[in-house]
């Protein structure tokens, strides 16, 4: 008995380790932020036109999300995690082919089409691994994974951009090397991996799965969705033009403030993952709303370099869990549709077009107090949903 118990935890790790390396993988989107701070000087864009770059990854969530929900019905969550990491991979190559305006347009278009596809299949395939009242801390564990990704990216587009460019020429873009690599990797661990789907939901449209957002509870979600990643997004975008207003340091060194977004961001999601097994998520996720209002003033007010490092530290701390709670709460309420549900719910990553767009035309208008003003407008909407979840979340 004991063997064989051994054996089943034995292989259930097998099956979770390459699903957290794709969590890995999923992360690679948000090297956008850094990436388009580095676009804009290498090309001299507006903030504008720098936050086109971000805005587009993200625009592709509203057009593939609900269709790739549909898509898991007919072949299953794992194919399409496998087609989602091929997508990125091709992505993620192009910008070592050179560096013009349409070549980054087409790479972050690729990039938030393949990301579109893989937060949709992802967080449902963790469901046939982990039972459901673990869901909430594994999706934030899976988040802490995506978010070591993302605080790597400004270090390691630094170092290339310092160190490889003299010897190799490959500057910044360095990052998309080795990202590309592990991509890859992904794809061949994953494929490897024997995973036992559950019998995949009833066949349903589009329009079926979009009259879902007429429940007023997945509705609610959705928009808690939105705001997550709008306010996720539009720090990572801003956070090295604000120290670049506020304290006039070069575009190498305020870069670093998106590295802080995310460690804190990274500390969040591993933090939550304990956390919410003994804490009600109501509660957690109060506490995180609140503590972004407060960094948000901090960041209104502040002028000291250390003072906006705290108010961004506290951004990214705040912002760790929403995701997990607000999906997992999502797919709780509607048991019998979790693809067309998980599908709803990645589309609501279109907000990270809507707060870029809007924060560039505002930062463009007002400078980065502006910016800072329509993230705010998320914060205090996830301060209201706080009210709406449900006590049986965890």
């Amino acid at each position: 008995m004991d063997a064989q118990l051994s054996m089943t935890k034995k292989t259930s790790l097998l099956q979770i380790i390459p699903v957290m390396l794709c969590f890995f993988a999923m992360g690679f989107v948000d090297l956008v932020g850094t990436a388009s701070n580095y676009v804009q000087q290498d090309l001299q864009l507006t903030e504008s036109e720098k936050n086109l770059f971000p805005s587009l990854v993200f625009f592709w969530f509203l057009i593939f999300s609900v269709p790739t929900g549909i898509l898991m019905n007919k072949i299953g969550r794992k194919k399409t995690v496998l087609i989602s990491l091929g997508v990125t991979a091709v992505s993620l190559v192009l910008p070592i082919t050179g560096d013009s305006y349409m070549i980054m347009l087409a790479s972050f278009s690729l990039l938030g089409i393949g990301n579109a596809i893989m937060q949709t299949s992802l967080n449902p395939l963790v469901t046939n691994l982990i039972s459901g009242d673990k869901l909430a801390s594994t999706l934030t564990f899976g988040q802490f994974v995506k978010a070591i990704a993302s605080f790597l990216a400004p270090i390691i587009a630094t170092w290339g951009a310092t160190t490889l460019m003299p010897t190799f020429g490959l500057g910044w873009r360095a990052l998309f090397v080795i990202y590309a690599v592990v991509c890859l990797l992904s794809i061949s661990f994953l494929g490897a991996t024997p995973i036992q789907e559950e019998k995949p939901d009833k066949a349903s449209g589009i329009i079926a799965s979009l009259k879902l957002l007429g429940r007023p509870f997945i509705l609610l979600c959705f928009l808690g969705i939105m705001c997550h990643v709008g306010i996720d997004v539009g720090t990572n975008t801003t956070a090295p033009t604000l120290i670049m207003e506020r304290v006039g340091l070069p575009l190498e060194e305020a870069v670093y403030a998106t590295s802080v977004y995310f460690i804190f961001r990274t500390v969040g999601c591993f933090l939550g993952a304990f956390i919410l097994r003994f804490v009600p998520a109501k509660w957690f996720f109060g506490f995180s709303a609140f503590l972004m209002l407060a960094a948000m003033i901090m960041l209104f007010t502040c002028h000291s370099l250390y003072a906006l490092y705290a108010g961004i530290a506290m951004v990214g701390f705040g912002n760790s869990n929403i995701f997990p709670v607000v999906f997992s709460q999502a797919l709780i309420s509607t048991p019998k549709e979790k693809n067309e549900v998980s599908g709803l719910m990645i589309m609501g990553l279109f907000g990270g077009t809507v707060f870029p767009l809007a924060m560039g035309y505002a930062a463009d208008a007002m400078g980065q107090i502006g910016a800072v003003a329509v993230m705010t407008v998320g914060v205090a909407y996830l301060l209201i949903y706080t009210m709406k979840i449900k006590k049986t979340n965890t």
